[in-house]
């Protein structure tokens, strides 16, 4: 395994696969590396949740001098975007640039207490091309999208938190991880990827397409096994046991 290797785990079930970065700059081997078992996870029906973390001590500080982010297709925001499975992301340190670009493509975000926030690719007199200039004002809002970019931002944890880039912030990254893990392989993956379509697909259409989007995918989902696991495990008062069927 060289520096630049993305480190992949999976789960003894197959259910869990973590997607670890190597930390500090994102090459291009490794970028390309992370589009690729991201296509491939999206096509594994047996993987249910992904984690995406760093082993280093930061993230992700920014592009490598090596990487070309034009040439790497798909890029790995649009790859881990395209995973129908909820993906959780752990951050520390710095999250900045592509790092930030791949981070807000997560479901879920825990950042622990030292992480930092930072698009300011234009103040290098260049354009985010992954998502960046889209993603983040849908995450946190136009006019606070513009002062991270505009002006060079870079925000604490703290900060990010309340405006919307973290989820959650913890002392405890992996417990928190853990905690989180336990409450999404207990519920229904055919539910939860159905929830994480309606809503990333229905905030792109008119509120009355979006509500008949979820309307359709509710009927979908009333054909499942899981729906009627549901519904037995509710009045025999136990815990459901979902197959993903």
């Amino acid at each position: 395994m060289t520096s630049d290797d993305l480190k992949v785990t999976r789960s003894e079930d197959g259910a869990i696969v973590r997607l670890d970065l190597p930390g500090g700059e994102l090459t291009s081997s490794t970028a390309s590396q992370f589009s690729d078992r991201c296509s491939e996870i999206a096509q594994d029906r047996d993987v249910k949740i992904v984690v995406v973390s760093s082993l280093g001590t930061d993230f992700c500080v920014g592009a490598a001098k090596d990487l070309d982010r034009a040439e790497v297709v798909p890029d790995p925001a649009s790859a881990l975007a395209a995973v129908s499975v909820p993906v959780v992301g752990l951050f520390s340190g710095k999250c900045h640039s592509v790092g930030l670009e791949i981070a807000l493509c997560c479901d879920i975000r825990v950042g622990a207490r030292d992480s930092t926030f930072e698009l300011s690719d234009p103040m290098m007199g260049i354009m985010p091309m992954w998502g960046g200039t889209q993603r983040l004002p849908r995450a946190i809002g136009t006019g606070r999208a513009t002062t991270m970019l505009l002006l060079g931002k870079s925000i604490s944890s703290d900060v990010a938190i309340s405006w919307g880039i973290l989820h959650e912030l913890t002392d405890t990254p992996e417990k928190t991880l853990e905690e989180q893990l336990v409450l999404l392989l207990g519920s229904g993956p055919i539910a939860l990827a159905m929830a994480k379509e309606s809503v990333y697909r229905g905030t792109e259409l008119p509120l009355r397409d979006a509500l008949r989007l979820e309307g359709d995918l509710n009927h979908q989902l009333a054909a499942t096994q899981d729906r009627d696991e549901g519904l037995r495990s509710f009045f025999a008062k136990r815990p459901p046991d979902f197959s993903g069927r």
